[in-house]
C-alpha cells in the first residue's frame, strides 16, 4: 500500500501502458481519475475497481481539457497529490520530411504541449500544498532515437529535458519530477512504431531489445508507482530507462 491516502490523475489511463499504471496504483492503495479521450477504455478499467477510480473524458492537448480534469478529480476524491502523463500519440515510420504537418502538430500537442498545460493547471495546487509527483512518461526513443521515427523521437526528447528542468524548478516546492522510458510494448501504439505488425517484424525488432521481449503495461506500473511512492523521496530529474537492456 505504498500509494495509501494519495489521489493520481493518469493521463490516456484506458489502455496500454497507462491502464497498467492504473491497476497497479489501486493495488497500491491510491484513488485514481483515469482521463483518456477514449471514454468507453476508461470505464472499463474503472468498472474493476469501484469508489477507488473514477474515469473521465478529456483532451488533454487544451488548456480546458486539464482544467476540467483538476476540478473533476476534486470533485471526486477532494484533491491530488499525483500526476502521470502517459498520454501520447506517434506517426507512422517514414522518413522525416514526409511527415504531414498536421500529423507533426499532433504528436506536439500530446507528447509536448499537454505537458505544459498539465503543469498550469495543476503545479499551482503542488505548489501550495508543498508537496506532489509528475511522472512523465517518455520514450527510449528520447535517448536512442530509431530512424524515421523522428518526430516522435524529438517530441520524447524534449519530455525527456522537461522533465529535468521541472525537476530543478520545482524542487523547492516539494515537488518532485521524473520520468520513465519504456521501450515499444504489445499495446495499440507498437503498429504505429514498427509500420506493420507480422512476426518477421516483431522478431527484428525483439532482437534490438536485450532482455528479449517488449515493456508491458504491468513493467510501467511498478516502476511508476515506485517513483511516486514516498519511498522515492530523494529521487527527482531521473529518466528511468524501463527497456530490458534496449538503450545499453
Amino acid at each position: 500500500m505504498r500509494l495509501a491516502n494519495k489521489v493520481a490523475v493518469v493521463t490516456g489511463g484506458g489502455s496500454g501502458f497507462g491502464e497498467g499504471i492504473v491497476r497497479k496504483f489501486v493495488a497500491e492503495g491510491a484513488k485514481v481519475l483515469i482521463a483518456d479521450r477514449n471514454l468507453e477504455g476508461a470505464e472499463r478499467v474503472a468498472r474493476d475497481f469501484g469508489e477507488s477510480a473514477k474515469a473521465f473524458e478529456a483532451d488533454v492537448a487544451t488548456q480546458g481539457g486539464f482544467e476540467a480534469i483538476l476540478e473533476a478529480t476534486r470533485s471526486a476524491f477532494g484533491g491530488i497529490h499525483i500526476l502521470v502523463n502517459n498520454a501520447g500519440v506517434g506517426h507512422l515510420p517514414q522518413p522525416l520530411d514526409t511527415v504531414e504537418e498536421d500529423v507533426f502538430d499532433r504528436v506536439a500537442s500530446v507528447n509536448m504541449k499537454a505537458i505544459y498545460f498539465g503543469a498550469k493547471a495543476i503545479v499551482p495546487v503542488f505548489k501550495e500544498q508543498r508537496y506532489g509527483a509528475i511522472l512523465n512518461v517518455a520514450s527510449t526513443g528520447g535517448v536512442s532515437p530509431r530512424p524515421n521515427l523522428t518526430w516522435y523521437n524529438a517530441s520524447k526528447g524534449w519530455l525527456i529535458t522537461a522533465t529535468r528542468g521541472m525537476a530543478i524548478e520545482l524542487a523547492p516546492f516539494g515537488i518532485r519530477v521524473n520520468a520513465i522510458n519504456p521501450v515499444a510494448g504489445d499495446t495499440p501504439l507498437l503498429k504505429t512504431f514498427m509500420g506493420e505488425d507480422t512476426p518477421d517484424v516483431r522478431a527484428k525488432f525483439l532482437s534490438t531489445i536485450p532482455l528479449g521481449r517488449f515493456s508491458t503495461p504491468e513493467d510501467m506500473g511498478n516502476a511508476a508507482a515506485f517513483l511516486c511512492s514516498d519511498e522515492a523521496s530523494m529521487i527527482t530529474g531521473v529518466a528511468m530507462e524501463v527497456d530490458g537492456g534496449r538503450c545499453i
